[in-house]
């Protein structure tokens, strides 16, 4: 069995991706409503800071803020995708493995998580986030895509709203930063 091993760095940043066990389904986008709703009561209990975010239809990728002295991003993920799943109808096929442990089958039970370094770091990782739409072929512009902190970040005039153009027009370099 693999050991993985967190970078548990209290009041760190922190890039995540989290995917849907069945990555043919759009379980996040069809239930946006349920998710906020996760990560409002979670944040409730456990406070920490969305950075940003963006949600497709079978994952999602977000930066985290944690606080001071505060490292436990796996408490969180599991509240989220608990308050999430608890919300859904009981109908996806789970496997024996899963049934022992009481398990749904909504989520992968893994996620990637990255600390992250620096300001530059951070930087490629927002990008990466608000293209990711965009990269997948869900929209030809990022500002078409409405789950995402990407109209926070023009609000708040970080991106002009024509950031990373049109993906006919750009060639595939997905406005990320070099």
């Amino acid at each position: 069995m693999t050991s993985y091993r967190r970078n548990l760095l209290p009041g760190g940043s922190f890039f995540f991706t989290v995917n849907l066990a069945n990555r043919k389904l759009s379980l996040l986008i069809d239930h946006l409503n349920l998710l906020r709703a996760a990560f409002h009561q979670t944040r409730q209990r456990h406070p920490f800071t969305i950075d940003a975010i963006v949600v497709l239809p079978d994952h999602l990728h977000t930066i985290w803020a944690l606080p001071e002295n505060d490292a436990d991003f796996s408490t969180r993920w599991r509240l989220v995708k608990s308050g999430f799943s608890r919300n859904l109808p009981d109908t996806e096929k789970i496997s024996p493995s899963r049934a022992a442990r009481s398990e749904r089958g909504i989520w992968q039970r893994r996620y990637w998580e990255h600390t992250i370094r620096d300001e530059a770091d951070f930087a490629r990782h927002t990008d990466y986030i608000h293209i990711n739409p965009v990269k997948h072929g869900l929209v030809r512009r990022v500002r078409d895509w409405m789950p995402s902190s990407f109209h926070r970040y023009v609000k708040q005039g970080i991106y002009p709203v024509d950031w990373a153009g049109n993906l006919s027009q750009d060639n595939g370099a997905f406005g990320e930063r070099c």
